[in-house]
């Protein structure tokens, strides 16, 4: 199974490097890694986060261990470039790397490097190389905001080597009883239900959010609809409602912000309706154009605004509904805003829970979406309970960071 494996782990790179040629994100994964040259530590606390979504999710954790141990030397490891390109210059990091690529002789490389007195993983990501030299080296691994399902390959019958990675981990602190029970079920018990620390990271947002000038200048009084994380498909949708609420804005912050997506994304909508962001926090458009409150819909051609956009929101559209899955509907859920996303939301528990609580609503189609919108604008009262359940339903399930972080600073 180890050959298989090791086997895998080839080929993927392979196919990333052929990819790289045309793909900016593949380019990325290949370049990032060979220029990376990695400082030597005597001792540090290794955090690894996916991508960008898994270091918010992990982010509490991660600042409340720099506040406690603040001589402590932090490394952060990125396998994504969405993760890497964006925070790779945090202040919460001494250093931050892409993760190299799972040999046995990267992970040795890496980890005398490194020297990790321990490491922590945000929900995904099982490296066998990594956690076996880890264990052999007797130091901890944690799972933080664990998520296990029945059909992930640690619970097959041909899973032998997964369940072997999973062996190597110290503990496991996971959001859901269901989890538990998964890994209870082989022969796993060093594990706890300790909830999921983005409840923390967004309920913390919205106690603080970040003031934006220039969306309250956009704003100037008129109720926001937000369309947050969007692919081509849910913007074609989203798009339909502009020119039927005339006196809402709308806003936009695309998952991908390429000129030419963006474009495509204006073209859908009433003509001079729009601005992005750039153009309108441009001193030029400022000195020689109308003022802001002139375009009913702004597009944010950046990355990083998003969690603080939704302060500004009375209800949100979430992205990925049409694709693999949904985003982050925590973040916009916890401002208050009720929550709509497309079919395809099974995998997250809590948008499921948010459905559950009518204060998140699954749509299929351009006329479902105009009848929860409709309703959601026209029904001060529907909206109001709606909003009340989204922020309760945060508030009631933060508390993660402070039960993990008093298990694993027994190790530092």
């Amino acid at each position: 199974m180890r050959l298989l494996y090791n086997t895998g782990i080839r080929l993927y790179s392979v196919t990333i490097w052929i990819a790289s040629f045309f793909n900016k994100k593949a380019r990325l994964w290949i370049n990032g890694r060979e220029k990376q040259a990695f400082i030597r530590y005597n001792e540090s606390i290794w955090f690894h986060f996916a991508s960008l979504g898994e270091f918010e999710q992990g982010r509490p954790v991660l600042e409340e261990i720099r506040r406690i141990y603040p001589s402590e030397k932090i490394v952060i490891t990125f396998f994504s470039p969405s993760g890497y390109e964006i925070r790779k210059h945090t202040p919460l990091a001494d250093a931050v790397y892409y993760l190299p690529l799972d040999t046995r002789k990267n992970a040795r490389e890496f980890i005398d490097a490194i020297n990790p007195k321990m490491a922590v993983f945000t929900k995904y990501e099982y490296w066998y190389h990594f956690f076996s030299e880890m264990h052999l080296r007797d130091k901890p691994i944690y799972i933080i905001s664990g998520i296990f399902r029945p059909g992930q390959i640690f619970f097959k019958w041909y899973g032998s080597l997964h369940r072997k990675i999973l062996g190597f981990v110290d503990y496991f602190f996971v959001q859901d009883e269901s989890s538990k029970q998964l890994l209870l079920e082989i022969g796993i018990a060093n594990v706890a239900i300790s909830g999921d620390t983005r409840f923390d990271r967004v309920w913390e947002n919205a106690l603080h959010p970040k003031h934006i000038t220039a969306i309250d200048e956009f704003k100037n009084g008129h109720k926001v609809f937000i369309a947050g994380s969007t692919w081509p498909e849910d913007e074609k949708l989203v798009a339909s409602l502009v020119t039927q609420c005339t006196d809402w804005k709308f806003i936009f912050a695309p998952h991908e912000i390429s000129e030419e997506k963006i474009n495509k994304l204006i073209g859908q909508l009433p003509l001079n309706s729009a601005i992005k962001y750039s153009q309108l926090t441009a001193d030029s458009y400022r000195d020689h154009h109308s003022p802001l409150t002139a375009h009913q819909t702004l597009i944010i051609d950046n990355i990083g605004m998003l969690s603080s956009l939704y302060q500004y929101g009375e209800i949100a559209f979430i992205g990925g509904g049409f694709g693999a899955g949904i985003h982050n509907t925590l973040e916009a859920a916890a401002f208050g805003l009720p929550v709509i996303f497309g079919p395809n939301y099974s995998k997250f528990k809590e948008a499921n829970e948010l459905v559950e609580l009518k204060a998140g609503f699954s749509i299929g189609d351009e006329s479902e979406l105009k009848a929860i919108a409709d309703k959601l604008i026209n029904d001060e009262v529907f909206n109001d309970t709606a909003s009340k359940e989204a922020a309760t339903y945060v508030k009631a399930h933060t508390g993660a960071t402070a039960a993990i972080i008093k298990m694993i600073t027994n190790t530092v």
